[in-house]
Protein backbone atom coordinates (compact mmCIF):
# COMPACT_ATOMS: atom_id res chain seq x y z
CA UNK A 1 0.00 0.00 0.00
CA UNK A 2 0.95 3.62 -0.19
CA UNK A 3 1.53 6.30 2.55
CA UNK A 4 0.44 10.15 1.27
CA UNK A 5 1.41 13.16 3.18
CA UNK A 6 -0.16 16.72 1.94
CA UNK A 7 1.32 19.94 2.51
CA UNK A 8 0.82 23.49 1.28
CA UNK A 9 -1.92 24.31 2.71
CA UNK A 10 -2.66 27.36 4.79
CA UNK A 11 -4.70 30.87 4.96
CA UNK A 12 -4.87 32.75 1.89
CA UNK A 13 -7.00 35.83 0.70
CA UNK A 14 -9.57 36.27 -1.65
CA UNK A 15 -8.34 35.95 -4.84
CA UNK A 16 -5.14 34.28 -3.96
CA UNK A 17 -3.35 31.23 -4.70
CA UNK A 18 -1.45 27.94 -3.10
CA UNK A 19 0.44 25.26 -4.15
CA UNK A 20 -0.55 21.45 -2.17
CA UNK A 21 1.71 18.98 -2.56
CA UNK A 22 1.45 15.37 -1.64
CA UNK A 23 4.31 12.75 -1.10
CA UNK A 24 3.90 9.30 -1.23
CA UNK A 25 5.56 6.72 0.13
CA UNK A 26 5.20 2.34 -0.08
CA UNK A 27 4.41 1.04 -2.71
CA UNK A 28 5.72 2.37 -6.11
CA UNK A 29 3.65 5.75 -6.83
CA UNK A 30 3.08 5.35 -11.03
CA UNK A 31 0.73 2.08 -9.57
CA UNK A 32 -2.11 4.53 -8.78
CA UNK A 33 -4.11 7.30 -10.23
CA UNK A 34 -4.62 10.35 -8.23
CA UNK A 35 -7.14 12.67 -6.74
CA UNK A 36 -7.73 15.55 -5.01
CA UNK A 37 -10.55 15.68 -2.23
CA UNK A 38 -11.59 17.82 -0.48
CA UNK A 39 -14.15 18.35 2.42
CA UNK A 40 -15.89 21.50 4.28
CA UNK A 41 -17.39 21.66 7.43
CA UNK A 42 -21.00 20.19 7.54
CA UNK A 43 -20.30 18.99 3.87
CA UNK A 44 -19.87 16.08 1.91
CA UNK A 45 -16.27 15.20 0.91
CA UNK A 46 -16.58 16.33 -2.78
CA UNK A 47 -13.62 15.78 -5.42
CA UNK A 48 -11.70 18.33 -6.83
CA UNK A 49 -9.45 16.99 -9.60
CA UNK A 50 -7.56 13.76 -10.47
CA UNK A 51 -4.72 12.36 -13.24
CA UNK A 52 -4.01 8.88 -14.77
CA UNK A 53 -0.77 7.17 -13.46
CA UNK A 54 1.28 8.83 -15.90
CA UNK A 55 -0.51 11.91 -15.56
CA UNK A 56 -1.41 12.37 -19.10
CA UNK A 57 -5.30 12.37 -18.17
CA UNK A 58 -6.51 14.50 -15.76
CA UNK A 59 -10.17 15.63 -14.95
CA UNK A 60 -11.35 18.42 -12.38
CA UNK A 61 -14.61 19.62 -10.76
CA UNK A 62 -16.78 21.61 -12.99
CA UNK A 63 -17.16 24.06 -10.06
CA UNK A 64 -13.35 24.83 -10.04
CA UNK A 65 -12.04 24.01 -13.31
CA UNK A 66 -9.96 26.89 -14.75
CA UNK A 67 -8.47 27.75 -11.38
CA UNK A 68 -6.61 24.70 -10.79
CA UNK A 69 -3.46 22.30 -12.10
CA UNK A 70 -3.15 18.65 -11.00
CA UNK A 71 -0.02 17.58 -12.13
CA UNK A 72 2.37 14.79 -10.34
CA UNK A 73 6.08 14.14 -10.77
CA UNK A 74 6.91 10.32 -10.58
CA UNK A 75 10.46 10.61 -10.32
CA UNK A 76 9.65 12.36 -6.91
CA UNK A 77 6.70 10.02 -5.89
CA UNK A 78 4.60 13.84 -5.55
CA UNK A 79 1.75 14.95 -6.39
CA UNK A 80 0.77 18.84 -6.96
CA UNK A 81 -2.67 20.72 -6.97
CA UNK A 82 -1.97 24.73 -8.03
CA UNK A 83 -4.87 26.68 -7.19
CA UNK A 84 -5.46 29.90 -8.25
CA UNK A 85 -8.10 32.98 -7.99
CA UNK A 86 -8.93 30.96 -4.65
CA UNK A 87 -13.09 31.86 -2.92
CA UNK A 88 -13.81 31.45 0.51
CA UNK A 89 -16.31 28.84 -0.54
CA UNK A 90 -12.89 26.91 -1.59
CA UNK A 91 -11.70 26.64 2.31
CA UNK A 92 -11.63 23.03 3.23
CA UNK A 93 -9.19 20.45 4.07
CA UNK A 94 -7.46 19.07 1.19
CA UNK A 95 -6.74 15.50 0.97
CA UNK A 96 -4.82 13.32 -1.73
CA UNK A 97 -5.87 10.26 -2.54
CA UNK A 98 -4.48 7.23 -4.41
CA UNK A 99 -6.73 4.79 -6.66
CA UNK A 100 -5.61 1.54 -8.26
CA UNK A 101 -8.06 1.88 -10.76
CA UNK A 102 -6.47 2.74 -14.10
CA UNK A 103 -8.27 5.28 -14.94
CA UNK A 104 -8.94 8.66 -12.76
CA UNK A 105 -12.56 9.22 -11.43
CA UNK A 106 -14.66 11.54 -9.86
CA UNK A 107 -16.65 8.92 -7.09
CA UNK A 108 -14.83 9.37 -3.78
CA UNK A 109 -15.63 5.52 -3.01
CA UNK A 110 -12.86 4.66 -5.82
CA UNK A 111 -10.04 5.82 -3.66
CA UNK A 112 -8.18 3.30 -1.78
CA UNK A 113 -5.69 5.16 0.64
CA UNK A 114 -5.96 8.19 1.63
CA UNK A 115 -3.60 11.44 2.83
CA UNK A 116 -4.33 13.23 6.34
CA UNK A 117 -5.12 16.32 4.93
CA UNK A 118 -3.99 19.76 4.80
CA UNK A 119 -6.57 23.14 5.91
CA UNK A 120 -6.86 25.58 3.41
CA UNK A 121 -8.80 28.52 4.70
CA UNK A 122 -9.55 31.39 2.00
CA UNK A 123 -10.69 34.76 3.83
CA UNK A 124 -12.74 37.40 2.48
Amino acid sequence: QVQLLESGGGLVQTGGSLRLSCAASGRTFISYSMGWLRHAPGQHREFVAANSRSGGNTIYAASMKGRLTISRDNAKNTLYLQMISLKPEDTAVYSCAASEAVLPGIRVAQYDYWGQGTQVTVSS
